[in-house]
């Protein structure tokens, strides 16, 4: 890792929600957010009963005990492949799901997937448990590494470790993760230990539970941010509850005592995200615009199907050409779409559309830039090359919700669509609508309930409407302004 990298660990914690910050050179990079009521899911173990077998889409759902059946799909099924092994054709025989699993059956599930929306957990039945250094995966037939560990020498001492320690000419079962390049013997065998431990529990449980139910939940946030997060770049990790602290302090000498050292109890009297800017930085994440420091701009626009991103250079001329201009507000983009990407968690397909360039080492820089900025983001992504339009095309593994999704709700006004009618728009409606029921019954009179500013559009510009609407019905119409309807609330009463 880069010794250019000044990164902190910020956890804030209240009774009903566990928020930690991600930190480095002074910008938040990303945010995790827990609340006691909807704890993640993913890395849970569950005794599950099959429910149903779909053919026709390879897959199965799973009763788990929860609300919503987990599904799990025929890939996440199928016992692993030795290595060298060619892949199994999908559309073969050997892949008809019905070869694996029946109604009814029980088996051992992990979620890998939170449950998004009306979609339940994704599963898997390749179960794995984590420790800070390996994670131990009883179907693997081999012992990976990490590809971030780059160096031949590390790699193959890695390795050769775990065979010694299981005392296993050919060792299988484990993944090396990143952090444990350069970690000493003792270490790893310490994490050896500990995991096969783990692993003798979940059978245990897993034999006694007699229903659908959990067998094995991961740690909790504040405890998986020091498994997970606490890389060689961390230099500190404030808390600002002085008991977690304490809890953390001690969780840490036992499992994760490389930053035991790093711990402490944040006293300063401002809330530790505002010192460190955090909750401002998260009220822009929640903006559909992006401002740029040259005055150039980024839009994200999340659909059903995907996000898109629109690179615009606003009020930025620059100092010599147009090219040149389109060139750096790219390049400028590039930073900040890496960023928002980790930021706002955003996973699934994305668009990205680069304002166009005539040259092609100008669309080939933007593109590496793009790449390196996207080898420091944690989650797994895919980048295509820049098409003759300006776009984009890459994905970024999504395991659990977005920040908006987490933290916002759609518009009960818009409901979701992110724009709401004109008044004057309304005014028609309204209109209409009072037309077609004076068709219908007869009537005295009309009493309209409305919004203030559609209040205000009968007074004003399209007070004349209301005369020849009177006139149209030939009866009195009343305006009542009703304080808690928004624009596209209104009710017609007869009279």
């Amino acid at each position: 890792m880069s010794h250019l990298i000044h990164a902190e660990i910020l956890i804030n914690l209240t009774a009903y929600e566990t928020r930690i910050a991600l930190v480095e050179n002074g910008l938040l990079q990303e945010v995790f957010i827990e609340r006691a009521e909807d704890r993640m899911l993913v890395g849970n173990i569950y005794k599950g009963k099959v429910v149903r077998v779909l053919p026709g889409m390879q897959a199965a759902f799973v009763d788990l005990g929860l609300e919503q059946a987990g599904f799990l799909h025929v890939s996440s099924l199928m016992p692993y492949r030795d290595e060298g092994a060619a892949e199994i054709d999908m559309s073969s025989p050997e892949a008809d799901i019905r070869r694996w699993i029946y109604e009814g059956q029980e088996l051992l599930v992990q979620v890998i997937k939170d449950p998004f929306g009306t979609k339940g957990p994704r599963l898997t039945t390749h179960l794995s448990v984590v420790s800070r250094y390996l994670v131990y995966m009883p179907d693997l037939k081999h012992v990976g590494v990490s590809l971030k560990v780059q160096d031949p020498d590390e790699r193959e001492r890695l390795q050769k470790l775990i065979g010694d320690v299981l005392h296993q000419e050919n060792p299988s079962g484990y993944i090396i993760r990143t952090v444990a390049e350069g970690v000493s013997n003792e270490r790893l065998t310490e994490d050896i230990e500990y995991l096969e431990k783990l692993w003798k529990s979940v059978k245990q449980k897993s034999a006694k539970i007699r229903k659908p139910g959990l067998v094995y939940e991961d740690l909790s946030l504040k405890y998986r941010a020091l498994r997970d997060l606490a890389t060689e770049d961390i230099e500190k990790i404030w808390i600002d509850n002085e008991a977690v602290c304490m809890d953390l302090s001690k969780f840490s000498r036992d499992f994760v005592p490389s930053v035991a050292d790093k711990l402490e109890y944040y006293r300063g009297e401002a809330p530790l995200f505002e010192m460190y800017g955090v909750e401002a930085e998260l009220q822009k994440a929640m903006a559909r615009k992006v401002m740029l420091k040259s005055g150039g701009y980024v839009v994200f626009d999340q659909t059903e199907a995907m996000m898109t991103i629109d690179v615009n250079t606003g009020h930025f001329v620059g100092a010599k050409n147009l090219e040149e201009t389109i060139y750096k507000t790219n390049l400028e983009a590039v930073l900040v779409i890496g960023r928002q990407l980790r930021l706002r968690n955003l996973g699934g397909i994305i668009i990205i559309d680069f304002i166009d360039m005539t040259l092609e080492e100008h669309r080939q820089q933007v593109l590496l830039a793009l790449t390196r900025v996207l080898e420091r983001d944690p989650a797994k992504t895919f980048i295509t090359e820049i098409s003759k339009l300006g776009l984009v095309q890459m994905t970024r593994k999504r395991t659990n919700e977005s920040l908006e999704q987490k933290l916002c709700e759609p518009c009960p006004q818009c409901e979701g669509r992110g724009k709401v009618k004109t008044v004057e728009s309304m005014i028609f409606d309204m209109f209409r609508e009072v037309l077609r029921e004076a068709s219908d019954y007869s009537a005295e009179g009309y009493l309209l309930l409305v919004s203030k500013a559609v209040s205000e559009g009968l007074a004003g510009p399209h007070s004349l409407l209301l005369a020849e609407l009177e006139s149209r019905v030939g009866v009195p119409i009343k305006i009542q302004i009703e304080p808690n309807y928004t624009r596209e609330n209104f009710d017609i009463i007869l009279l």
